[in-house]
C-alpha cells in the first residue's frame, strides 16, 4: 500500500473499546438495553472493517455487577474476534468490575483484591492498564503504591513510547454529577505522567466520547458500547442514559502524534463514496495525477462522483 498523503502509515493501531457492562446469563442492563448484543455489533463492526489492530483495548466496566457468567461470556465473545485479527488484548479494571473475578476469570490468576496493574509489549508500544478503582464506590483513585509502581514502570522509555488505559479518565466533565466520580487526586497522577513518554491515556466512564489534555498528554475517552450519556438532554434531566449513539474508538499511533476516531456501531444508508475497486487506479497514478484527480473541483472523479451523488 502506498503513501498518499504526508505522513507514513501508523506504526500501531489500538482498537479502544469501553463500557461493556455484561451482566451474566445475557439479561439486558436495566431490563431494556441488550448489552451483549451491543457489544456483539461493535465486534463485527471491527471484524468487517479493513482496520487490523495490534491490539483491542477494554477500559473497564467490563461487566455491569461483576457476575463470573458476565466474564465467561465477555471472553467467549471477545477472544476469537482477537484471535482471528491478529491483534493482543488489553483488559482494564473499571469501577463496575469486581477485582477477585476479574483476575481470576479473564486471567486464570488465583482471585486476587490488588490492584489489577498489568503492562502489555505491543511490538515496542507500552500500553499500561492502571487499576483506578475503589472497592466498593464508583469514583476512582490511586494509592502511593500504585504511583511508585508506575513511576517505576516508565523509568525506562519504550522504543515507540506507552499508552497508559485507565478507566476514570484524568479530566473535567461537564456532567456535574458524574464530575462527583471522577479520578480522586489527579495531580498525584499528574506528578508520575509529566515528563514522561506516555504518548496518550485512553479512558472510558463517561459512556460519551470526548478528548482532552492531561499534564500535557493528549487524552482519549471511548463512548460506550452499552449505552450513552445524552449531554443534550432536556433540561429536566439531570443524567440522560439513553440506548443510541454507542461506539468504539480507533487509535493510530503515529510517529510523531496520535489520532484517536469514533466509529458509530449504527449503520447509516451511503449517502456518497467510492468503491474499493478505485484503489488500484489511484495508487497506480504519480503523485501530481492523485494529487490533481482527487483535489480538483472539475477533475473527472470529482466530477462523476458529484453526478453520482445527485449534485
Amino acid at each position: 500500500m502506498i503513501q498518499m498523503g504526508q505522513h507514513p502509515p501508523a506504526s500501531r493501531v489500538i482498537a479502544h473499546l469501553s463500557d461493556t457492562h455484561l451482566l451474566g446469563e445475557g439479561r439486558p442492563l436495566y431490563g431494556r438495553v441488550p448489552v451483549q448484543d451491543r457489544l456483539r455489533v461493535a465486534l463485527e463492526r471491527l471484524e468487517a472493517s479493513p482496520v487490523e489492530p495490534d491490539a483491542i483495548v477494554f477500559t473497564g466496566d467490563l461487566t455491569d455487577i461483576g457476575e463470573p457468567d458476565a466474564y465467561r461470556r465477555l471472553r467467549d465473545d471477545v477472544e476469537p474476534v482477537v484471535r482471528r485479527m491478529g491483534a493482543q488484548l488489553v483488559w482494564v479494571m473499571g469501577n463496575h468490575d469486581d477485582r477477585a473475578a476479574y483476575s481470576s476469570l479473564l486471567f486464570d490468576e488465583e482471585p486476587s483484591e490488588k490492584p489489577q496493574d498489568r503492562v502489555h509489549d505491543i511490538g515496542g508500544l507500552r500500553i499500561i492498564s492502571l487499576d483506578t478503582t475503589v472497592p466498593g464506590y464508583h469514583h476512582g483513585e490511586l494509592d502511593p503504591a500504585q504511583l511508585e509502581w508506575l513511576r517505576a514502570v516508565l523509568a525506562e522509555p519504550a522504543p515507540l513510547g506507552s499508552i497508559l488505559a485507565l478507566h476514570h479518565p484524568p479530566i473535567p466533565t461537564p456532567l456535574e454529577v458524574m464530575a462527583v466520580l471522577e479520578l480522586h487526586r489527579q495531580d498525584e497522577l499528574a506528578d508520575v505522567v509529566r515528563g514522561s513518554d506516555i504518548r496518550g491515556i485512553l479512558g472510558g466512564h463517561l459512556h460519551y466520547s470526548t478528548h482532552s489534555t492531561f499534564a500535557g498528554i493528549p487524552v482519549h475517552v471511548a463512548s460506550a458500547t452499552c449505552y450513552t450519556l445524552d449531554l443534550g438532554a432536556d433540561a429536566s434531566r439531570l443524567l440522560s442514559g439513553v440506548d443510541g449513539g454507542q461506539s468504539f474508538d480507533l487509535v493510530h499511533v503515529y510517529e510523531d502524534v496520535v489520532v484517536s476516531s469514533t466509529v458509530p456501531l449504527a449503520s447509516h444508508p451511503e449517502a456518497t463514496g467510492f468503491s474499493s475497486d478505485y484503489r488500484p487506479m489511484i495508487e497506480g497514478m504519480p503523485a501530481d495525477v492523485r494529487l490533481e484527480q482527487l483535489s480538483s473541483k472539475s477533475s473527472h472523479l470529482n466530477l462523476n462522483e458529484a453526478a453520482s451523488s445527485g449534485s
